[in-house]
């Protein structure tokens, strides 16, 4: 009898942040990340200096937990997240933890969207959502060994979610995902009037 079975999983977390501590208020995390952006100028200028669309603060600010009680409780809830990936993917850590690298805010406009991208220098990466208006993105996921497939056929329609060469996941303002930080993912156009905000995060290890 024919044994067919699936190696070398990619896994994808997905969960609502209450699920590890205390709910994170959305509404109180949107008003502070507008209020940020409006103080940020260096932020500003690095976005229109480099073609960036709305609002990210990844090459200004680093310190995020400290500016806003609710970016402090977000932090805390994300460690906490973490952990239980981690656990999930079964990673023998020793005596050194992972810990939280970078935080950054994102607000991309209609219209806007966030090129095919890998973290090099982390290992878990992802993403908790704010305010995703309806037509907004999903994010774009890429199976890790497409570069591979030189000669391979595409997947039939309908293809089973593991075999597909992109997965598209469209979160909920409230629920984060994660991933490892070597999977290429990107944000395709918003097509919706209204910001779409997330509040994206690296852990290294050690």
């Amino acid at each position: 009898m024919s044994d067919i079975k699936s190696l070398f999983a990619t896994r994808l977390y997905r969960a609502a942040l209450s699920e590890q501590g205390d709910p994170i208020d959305t509404n109180e995390l949107e008003a502070s990340c507008y209020s940020i952006a409006e103080d940020d100028e260096a932020g500003q200028q690095w976005c229109e200096e480099n073609g960036y669309p709305g609002y990210t603060s990844y090459a200004s600010l680093t310190d995020l937990g400290w500016r806003f009680p609710i970016f402090a409780d977000l932090i805390a809830v994300l460690d906490r997240h973490v952990q239980a990936f981690a656990r999930d993917l079964e990673f023998d850590l020793g005596d050194r933890a992972l810990k939280l690298e970078d935080i950054w805010i994102n607000i991309l406009p209609e219209g806007g969207t966030h090129g095919s991208h890998i973290h090099p220098h982390s290992v878990i990466s992802g993403t908790t959502y704010v305010a995703m208006p309806e037509g907004a993105s999903a994010l774009k996921l890429e199976d890790p060994r497409l570069p591979m497939m030189m000669a391979a056929p595409t997947r039939q329609k309908g293809a089973r979610e593991e075999l597909r060469s992109f997965v598209y996941v469209a979160p909920k303002p409230g629920e984060v995902l994660l991933w490892e930080s070597w999977l290429r993912h990107e944000v395709p156009m918003n097509l919706s009037e209204e910001d779409r905000i997330s509040v994206s995060f690296n852990y290294s290890w050690g």
